[in-house]
């Protein structure tokens, strides 16, 4: 793992947050070394980003996005501007592309949460500033970057451990698996047919974890999957956007439902580990949720602190 020193060396200002597959594992390493740094000794970086303005445009309601951005650019001395898209002219038929250019004018960095990735990359390209991912539907790597600083808290490294995903190949599985295998973890993912993780998304991790030395499995047995597990994550079965399918999506994903059963196929110290918001007796049990096992509100709040080195690293001056 990356020391501190080293980490602080690392130069990537004015880069974008698009997706992890845009930094090398040491840049992803400095992240996280970074942000455990951030959240230890959290007045060194009083007045950090001071005088500095986050656009935060949301096409995507959200709790946890919204407010750890918004708290963690206030620590780091600067300010947030919640823009909602209903509020603004992209609600009513701007391009993307203008909308870039011109918050280019007035901001020093944009964080935005929305919908297909085409969109973010299309923002990225016109603006003059920073762009940083809080959700597409193809990625989600401020959640993964908050994933690997909880292992890292947990693990003090990441080869040796194996982290478990059960449920819908989304967004979130997306930046995960690209993130634990980034890092040396093996990885398996456990999936019904027809949920699987996005083809090309699964052929990266595999490159990666060629290269890592990373074991990857992806199956749709969720208790082969979890055999071994270190840290057994899950998210909904039903994302924003995927109501109408909500009963179908109840029926397939009944058998991968994380509860104390799943649980007792892995590693006797396995943590539980889901993004949130959660639905209880629906992808995880209560007994899991609100269990020992669970580090699910460590993972809320490291959220905050990822953040904080996304913002730090990329519009420090």
């Amino acid at each position: 793992m990356i020391t501190m020193e080293k980490a602080a060396k690392l130069d990537l200002k004015g880069k974008d947050f698009l997706k992890l597959l845009d930094f090398s594992i040491e840049e992803v390493q400095a992240l996280i070394v970074l942000a455990d740094d951030m959240k230890k000794q959290k007045e060194k970086y009083f007045d950090a980003l001071k005088g500095q303005i986050l656009g935060m445009i949301f096409e995507k309601s959200s709790t946890r996005t919204r407010v750890s951005f918004e708290a963690a650019i206030l620590q780091l001395g600067g300010n947030g501007m919640f823009l909602s898209s209903d509020q603004l002219q992209i609600g009513r038929g701007e391009t993307i592309e203008d909308t870039g250019k011109v918050l280019s004018g007035y901001l020093d960095g944009i964080m935005i949460r929305t919908h297909g990735h085409d969109r973010i990359e299309k923002l990225a390209e016109a603006a003059s500033i920073p762009v940083i991912n809080g959700l597409t539907d193809l990625y989600h790597p401020c959640q993964a970057l908050a994933d690997l600083l909880t292992v890292y808290e947990h693990k003090g490294g990441f080869k040796g451990s194996k982290m478990v995903y059960v449920g819908d190949g989304n967004n979130v599985a997306h930046s995960l698996m690209i993130g634990a295998v980034m890092m040396g973890m093996d990885f398996a993912l456990a999936a019904p047919k027809g949920y699987e993780a996005d083809s090309s998304v699964i052929q990266k991790t595999k490159e990666i974890a060629a290269k890592t030395g990373a074991v990857v499995t992806f199956t749709e047995d969720p208790n082969e999957a979890v055999k071994g597990a270190d840290f057994i994550y899950t998210d909904v079965w039903t994302s924003m956007g995927q109501e109408e399918e909500s009963a179908i999506r109840l029926n397939a994903f009944a058998p991968y439902q994380v509860n104390k059963a799943l649980l007792e196929n892995a590693n006797t110290d396995c943590k539980f580990m889901h993004c949130l918001p959660a639905h209880r007796g629906e992808e995880v049990s209560a007994g899991v949720m609100d269990g020992e096992a669970s580090i699910v509100f460590q993972q809320a709040e490291n959220r905050m602190h990822a953040q904080k080195a996304v913002l730090y690293s990329l519009m420090k001056k």
